[in-house]
């Protein structure tokens, strides 16, 4: 392949990207990266300055991309139960098949390892608590703090997709959320009688 003349830092990252999900976090190295995107290593070493580093970048852009698409799927569900369920069933499709979602679980590691990446997911997890919060800011009773709650289900449930995926991942997950935001429902007026005493 013909070294390009130009690539911005961003489609070096997409490169890695791809790279750390195709092959493993392990692959992703400036000699793999230099075949896969015509940059010389010299150059990525440059910009990049170590793998530490180029694989920290590449997977901040990972989670910037995660940020982009869920606020745009929050911006365009209705902030109703059902929106929130849709909202997860979106984020989901990204998933793919079982071998795609059990590669992502290996880069998800790399994210728990590094405290940089580590704190990307948590902003995450209180911007999409958020979201999930607004679209049950009309169910009377609604439990505080039901975003984080069903943000919750929604991993368990995506774990237990992958021990059995028969189906498509989408289809589990609307399921598995169309039953516990039953249970929330039904179970928000009475809720109180669950407290510890």
């Amino acid at each position: 392949m013909p070294r390009p003349k130009t690539m911005s830092d961003e489609e070096a990252l997409q490169a890695a990207l791809d790279l750390i999900h195709i092959r493993g976090p392990e692959a992703l190295t400036f000699a793999s990266l230099s075949q896969s995107c015509g940059l010389s290593p010299a150059t990525l070493v440059q910009r990049f300055r170590s793998k530490e580093e180029l694989k920290q970048s590449a997977l901040l852009l990972a989670w910037d991309h995660l940020d982009v698409r869920t606020r745009a799927l929050a911006q365009r569900m209705p902030k109703t139960p059902a929106g929130a369920i849709a909202l997860l069933v979106g984020l989901s499709r990204s998933y793919g098949g079982i071998e795609a979602y059990a590669e992502g679980l290996l880069v998800l590691r790399e994210d728990f390892r590094d405290p940089t990446l580590r704190a990307r997911g948590a902003k995450w997890k209180q911007e999409l608590s958020r979201a999930l919060d607004v679209c049950f800011a009309d169910l009377k009773g609604a439990p505080a703090g039901i975003g984080l709650l069903m943000a919750a289900q929604w991993q368990g449930a995506l774990l237990w997709w992958g021990f059995e995926p028969d189906g498509k991942v989408e289809d589990f997950i609307a399921q598995v959320l169309e039953r516990f935001v039953g249970l929330v429902a039904s179970g928000s007026t009475s809720s109180n009688q669950y407290k510890a005493k």
